[in-house]
């Protein structure tokens, strides 16, 4: 990445992404922390939080991205930072006059969950009409490195400020953060390009079905969706299951287990960075294949955890492993898929991958949790470590797909940040 500068309109759009970013590492948590301090939930409550929250969130985004499809992109991502801030601060004020209740943490979530996904159908497609095809890479590997760093400093900061000023300061500032998102996003200023037109009068269901229907019929983008969705879910699933490991069965203390999970992070920093360099000496479609591989080499060894330090070491390094290879993946993954999808089909292509992934995930943290309580957290994690040494089998196999003109025409004509502004 080196310095190399994407113009004035791409600063203001890294900033408020690194603003929303930090609040939410900040955030991170932070409903079950509440949920269990606050209110008294059990394992039952929290889990219906996070599986509930994210999967009633999804369903409602489904007609959301077809509707951003044919909105202005910028105007949309302002109002969902809107919509984001507001949910979030009615937390903190229902705790000051006592009337917060798990319903309205449920509500908040999905309501969340839903913009989260329209932002980023938004937000993706905006970026492939500020900047041109080149500067794709730089731009997501920046974005990659930002939300490494958020993850390094966040939770441990987000901890230290829950210690000192109760449960809910962090939604207030992660509340916070979205304004602030809002306002950067706004402050890129510029124009874009109108939007496409719908066929009717409103959405129909072919609208709905366009995203996965692309998705599903791209020679590159189908293997690559379904081992992603597969690896993502996976690790995911095996997140609660590791934290019963490590907090219940061996022992460990809560800063133990969070240094073991923290500082791995570095890794992902680490890889974002290297990632344009590896690009421009192995080539995009080897990189995008190789660390497809490895990235999903390194989890079984977590099966291996004993307690003590040599068990803490164990999962440093496999984390570590795991999340650089992920740094260098996701920003090339990132790429790739906006360079394939083309300028009007692009918020419906995102929103539908992003609906996928979070139902995906969703339903495999479940049923690991069930695998879980019958076979015990540690087979449910080796289980899981094997399966995801199969997943590279999903991705593609002829790595020299043929890139559709029409993915590449409406990039062509989008000028550079920089010469906007000149």
């Amino acid at each position: 990445m080196g310095g190399r500068s994407l113009g004035r309109r791409f600063g203001w759009l890294w900033a408020a992404y690194a603003a929303s970013a930090f609040g939410t590492r900040f955030a991170f948590d932070a409903f079950s922390l509440i949920a269990i301090v606050a209110l008294g939930a059990g394992t039952t409550e929290v889990s219906l939080l996070a599986s509930a929250g994210l999967v009633a969130g999804a369903v409602v985004a489904l007609p959301l991205g077809p509707w951003v499809e044919f909105r202005r992109k910028r105007p949309v991502m302002i109002a969902m930072d809107l919509v984001r801030c507001a949910a979030l601060l009615t937390v903190p004020v229902a705790y000051a006059f006592g009337l917060l209740g798990f319903g309205q943490l449920l509500a908040v979530s999905v309501v969340v969950a839903a913009a989260d996904i329209t932002f980023l159908a938004a937000s993706g497609a905006f970026l492939k009409t500020l900047l041109p095809r080149e500067d794709l890479l730089v731009a997501n590997a920046r974005f990659e490195s930002t939300t490494w760093t958020a993850t390094v400093l966040g939770p441990p900061l987000g901890g230290f400020a829950v210690g000192l000023f109760g449960p809910v300061v962090t939604i207030a500032a992660d509340a916070v953060s979205y304004l602030l998102s809002a306002l950067g996003i706004r402050a890129v200023g510029g124009s874009e390009p109108p939007p496409a037109k719908p066929e009717g009068l409103r959405l129909t269901g072919r609208d709905l079905r366009e995203g996965w229907r692309f998705i599903l019929t791209h020679p590159l983008l189908r293997p690559l969706f379904v081992n992603t969705i597969v690896v993502n879910g996976l690790i995911m699933a095996t997140a609660p299951l590791m934290a019963v490991l490590m907090l219940g069965q061996l022992g460990f203390a809560p800063w133990e287990y969070a240094v073991a999970f923290a500082v791995p992070c570095l890794g992902g920093l680490l890889g974002a960075r290297l990632s344009r360099t590896v690009v421009a000496r192995y080539g995009r479609d080897r990189v995008l294949f190789g660390a497809g591989w490895l990235r999903v080499c390194w989890p079984v060894g977590l099966v291996f955890i004993q307690p003590g330090v040599p068990g803490l070491i164990l999962v440093i390094v496999v984390e570590f492993a795991l999340i650089t290879c992920i740094g260098v993946f996701n920003p090339v993954l990132a790429t790739s898929r906006l360079e394939q999808v083309p300028i009007d089909r692009a918020a419906r292509t995102l929103s539908a991958w992003s609906i996928a992934g979070k139902l995906t995930t969703a339903s495999l943290t479940a049923l690991w949790g069930l695998l879980a309580a019958i076979i015990g957290p540690r087979a449910a994690v080796g289980i899981a470590g094997a399966l995801m040494l199969a997943t590279p089998l999903l991705l593609p196999r002829n790595r020299r797909t043929p890139v559709p003109v029409s993915a590449h025409a409406d990039q062509e004509s989008g000028s550079r940040p920089r010469d906007q502004v000149t």
